[in-house]
Formats: C-alpha cells, structure tokens, sequence
C-alpha cells in the first residue's frame, strides 16, 4: 500500500490560530475525536472532551495538559436527554464560554438491513442524530453569542449507502440534512455549520473490519488495508489527523466563509457529483 504520510505540524499549522477559543469535542476519548482534541488544543483552544470511557478520557486529556494545553473532562452518554444541558453548562462553567462545537460521537452497527433489530435503530440516532440535536439546541445560544462554529462528523455513507450499512448512512444522511438546514439559520444568527464526512480511517473500529476480511481472505493487515484502499478506489486509508486538520481548519479563521457545506474527506472513494 502507498501510503502518504500526513504532514508533521510546521511552525506555521501550530501557531496559537485558536488562543482564547472554547471547544467542545464529543467522543473525544479515541481516534477522530482524540486528534480533533488534541489538534484544537495546540492551536490554542481550550477544550472540553466527552465520551462515556472515564479513564480514556483521562488520558486524553493528559496528554494535552503535558503539550501545555488546556483541556477538561465530562463522563457522560449523550443518549441521556439531560446530558447535552450538563455538557454546555460543565464548559461554560469551566472556562467561560463556547465557541467550537465538533459532534463526532456516535457509532452505528453495521449490518444487514435485515439483520438489524428495532434497538439497533433506536440506538443508532438515539446517539449520533439525537445527541448532536440536543447539544446544538444547548450549545447554540452560547454560539450565536460568540459568532461560534459547529462541526457535525457525518461520513460518506450518508451520500453512498450500501447494503451493509443501511442504519449508519441513514443516520449520517439525517445528520448531513440537518447540518444544511442549521446553516440557514446560521446565517441569520451567525453560527458557522458545516460538516465532514470521513471514509475509511484508520480507527480501532476499521481495524476490526480490516481483522475480518484478513481472517476471510488469509491475509496479513497490511494486505487486507491494501485490498481495501484498491477496491474502494482511493488514495490510502485515512488518519484521525486527517479529519482533525480540516476541522481545525474550518473553525479557523481562514475557514470561516466556509459555510453549509458538506466535505468529503475520503482519498477518492465517493465517486459522484
């Protein structure tokens, strides 16, 4: 596999571009949400990381604290109603404010449409719809006051869904509706909303997808991320940093007339208009 490496931060890429900024970044205790964190934080921002994984959490915010960042913790599930005016308030309690809120938690079952239960429905939004919904209806008074930006982490099955993935691009597709629809009001209360759609990154969850077709086809993981990046058509598989540089770069001020969009961050693989 060719694999291009992601470039190392220059003097330049960590300058302190978000010094005074407030963020929230949701399942932030590992791989897209971690290097978003952490990203936001060497560019100056505060940041306030959520997931249900206490001591992961930790130590995440750890490593950022050593870096010289400034970085808080809230253990909490985001499928709780209350959880999303706990979040805001624990923040704004915390450091003073909001500016940045980046919705990345949320993990669907991928399988068969038949196969998939009424839970496995009801768990998929209960999550990654209904917890970002709730969270920006909270975070969104703080936001407008601030002229602040939110980051909905979708990904390209909600544009290219498949077969397998019938619950996740639903869900992504629910998510990327609404992110266009809250630039609208956006517009009028000057809140920045975009969203990302990330393919294939290299996260503990496709490293067990990459585990399964290696067992199926007797290859290494190596050759099973090669057969991957092939049929899917695409540069290489992504890294977390991938998704976090762009995040960091959308809700900089170099980013800020970026505005309703939906950006693919996939090496190729969605292949339509």
């Amino acid at each position: 596999m060719v694999s291009l490496p992601v470039p190392a931060e220059t003097e330049q890429t960590s300058a302190k571009r978000l010094a005074g900024k407030i963020a929230i970044v949701t399942g932030g205790s590992r791989g897209i949400g971690s290097a978003v964190a952490k990203t936001l934080a060497n560019r100056g921002a505060a940041v306030m990381i959520a997931a249900r994984d206490v001591a992961a959490l930790d130590r995440v915010a750890g490593e950022i604290r050593e870096g010289g960042g400034a970085a808080g913790t809230c253990a909490l599930d985001l499928r709780e109603g209350p959880s999303a005016a706990k979040l805001v308030e624990a923040t704004v309690h915390a450091f003073g404010g909001l500016d940045i809120l980046v919705n990345n938690a949320g993990a669907t079952r991928r399988a068969p449409f038949l196969e998939l239960t009424e839970a496995d429905w009801t768990d998929g939004f209960a999550l990654k719809f209904f917890g970002a919904v709730r969270l920006i209806r909270h975070a969104w008074p703080h936001l407008k006051q601030r002229s602040g930006s939110v980051v909905n982490v979708a990904g390209i099955g909600g544009r290219t869904p498949g077969a397998a993935f019938g619950l996740g691009g639903s869900v992504n597709a629910a998510l990327l509706s609404l992110t266009k629809a809250l630039a609208d009001l956006g517009v009028q209360d000057q809140v920045q909303v975009n969203a990302i759609n990330p393919g294939a990154i290299r996260t503990d969850r496709l490293n067990v997808r990459l585990q399964a077709i290696a067992r199926e086809h007797h290859l290494s993981m190596e050759e099973a991320a090669r057969k991957m990046v092939k049929e899917a058509g695409t540069m290489r598989l992504g890294l977390p940093e991938d998704v976090a540089y762009l995040v960091a770069f959308l809700v900089s001020s170099e980013g800020r007339f970026v505005h309703g969009a939906l950006i693919d961050v996939d090496g190729g693989e969605t292949k339509t208009m």
